[in-house]
């Protein structure tokens, strides 16, 4: 740990720190995220903050004293975003998950960053309103987390990822100054975007404690089809024609063989048997089934068998099927989860690549996509004492990196850069972008205490 403090001045200031410990169990509950990278070492102690008053004393003095700080919210981070090491502090902040405000008139939420993502939701449909972001791990992921990924999830295509959502933060600065952002209207213009800068920013200018979001009231009707293809390029394409058709589904998800194989173990079910490769379309609002027609006839001419659900529980089955898919994989083995993007009518082009660099490289690659968007999660699973950041595993991430960059994608669509992705940022951003936000950095955090060595 970088401190300006003795040895025993600093375990002083340790120990004043709000609900602070270093028992060892404690700190290997906080070590990592979902990511399948495990840190070599644990970090030197957690916080578990209560309070905004929590949040300002222990930035406050880490600054002061040049103490290394990782926010954390629930853990379900993809890209090593909150692992914490030796010489870093974790500060964990999912007690503070208080629903402070609804305004169904409105249709505003203000939150604690702890909030779970479908606590909001049930909050928000007893007044006939939902929260739009829509991550696969929505029962666990916290809303302070999807704030500092920018989080996206199957809902985004229509309704945008979570900085669509965000109306106004309340922020304490490294120093421990608090800061508030945007407004609780639907427009405002007044001066740069700050929410902008702080949606995405990995917890690396500053830390949210409270947020207003954006609700919308619940569709008045949701039409759900899924469908089996003989193979994932076939699914890809049936996907890009769904969006050459111009349908907008709220959802549009693709799922490839060797997943429903992991799903089918893991849940029982047979989806594998019905297709090498699934997809997932829902519409809703007023014109819910006219647009589902639209969304069959791009798809059928691509698919081997199509089946429309009768009813919301059928239709939530077919949802749940895509969200067991993480939870599937990670009972084979460590998974380390991708998050590349690309251009929509070019994912049949990406999704073969991608089995061919599995060929190449031997590593078990499986994935799933929100295919409304181009946004792709290839899953690499290895032995759980395999590692995920070196060797075959790494060579197959920078391969899948470098393949969607090559036909005008990105290397993250909603899991951010983290710790896993630092080796290829400046190949998409280039050096003038790095340089320009490594300023940014230095403006809100000049002793680099918050989160070093993550995201830019």
């Amino acid at each position: 740990m970088t401190s300006n403090t003795s040895t025993g001045h600093l375990a002083q200031v340790l120990a004043g720190l709000p609900r602070f410990t270093q028992d060892p169990a404690e700190l290997e509950l906080v070590r990592t995220d979902r990511s399948g990278y495990v840190p070599p070492t644990l970090p030197d102690g957690v916080v578990r903050a209560e309070s905004v008053q929590d949040v300002v004393r222990t930035l406050t003095l880490a600054n002061e004293h040049r103490i290394p700080v990782v926010p954390r919210g629930a853990g379900t981070g993809l890209a090593a975003g909150s692992s914490a090491c030796r010489g870093e502090i974790v500060l964990d902040l999912r007690r503070m998950n208080r629903i402070l405000r609804i305004d169904p008139v409105e249709q505003i939420a203000v939150v604690e960053p702890g909030v779970l993502n479908a606590d909001l939701n049930a909050a928000a449909g007893e007044y006939g309103l939902f929260y739009a972001p829509d991550p696969a791990s929505t029962a666990i992921c916290s809303i302070g987390g999807n704030i500092a990924t920018n989080a996206g999830g199957m809902r985004c295509a229509k309704y945008g990822v979570t900085r669509e959502s965000v109306l106004s933060l309340t922020v304490v600065l490294a120093d421990g100054r608090v800061l508030v952002t945007g407004t609780q209207t639907i427009k405002a213009v007044t001066g740069y975007d700050m929410n902008a800068l702080f949606i995405g920013s990995e917890g690396t200018l500053g830390v949210v404690v409270e947020a207003t979001l954006r609700l919308r009231p619940a569709p008045v009707a949701t039409a759900t089809v899924a469908a089996y293809f003989r193979d994932v390029a076939a699914a890809a394409a049936a996907a890009s024609a769904v969006v050459a058709a111009r349908a907008t589904p709220s959802v549009l998800e693709l799922v490839d063989g060797p997943t429903l194989g992991a799903i089918d173990l893991a849940t029982g079910t047979d989806h594998r048997r019905r297709g090498e490769a699934f997809l997932l379309a829902q519409t809703d609002g007023f014109g819910a089934e006219i647009e589902r027609d639209v969304v069959l006839r791009a798809i059928e001419p691509f698919a081997d068998a199509v089946l429309i659900a009768k009813d919301p529980v059928e239709a939530e089955a077919l949802v749940q099927a895509r969200r067991d898919a993480i939870p599937s994989l990670e009972k084979l083995g460590r998974t380390s989860i991708g998050d590349v993007g690309v251009p929509r009518h070019r994912l049949a082009e990406i999704v073969t690549g991608i089995q061919q660099i599995a060929q190449d490289t031997g590593v078990d690659i499986y994935t799933v996509a929100h295919a409304a968007d181009g946004n792709l999660h290839p899953m690499i699973v290895v032995a759980e004492h395999e590692p995920i950041t070196e060797g075959a595993p790494k060579d197959a991430l920078g391969r899948m990196f470098e393949l969607a960059r090559s036909l005008g994608g990105t290397l993250t669509g909603e899991h951010g850069v983290g710790l896993l992705k630092q080796d290829w940022f400046t190949a998409e951003v280039g050096q003038v972008s790095r340089d320009l936000q490594h300023r940014i950095k230095r403006a809100f955090d000049p002793h680099n205490i918050l989160n070093p060595g993550k995201a830019i």
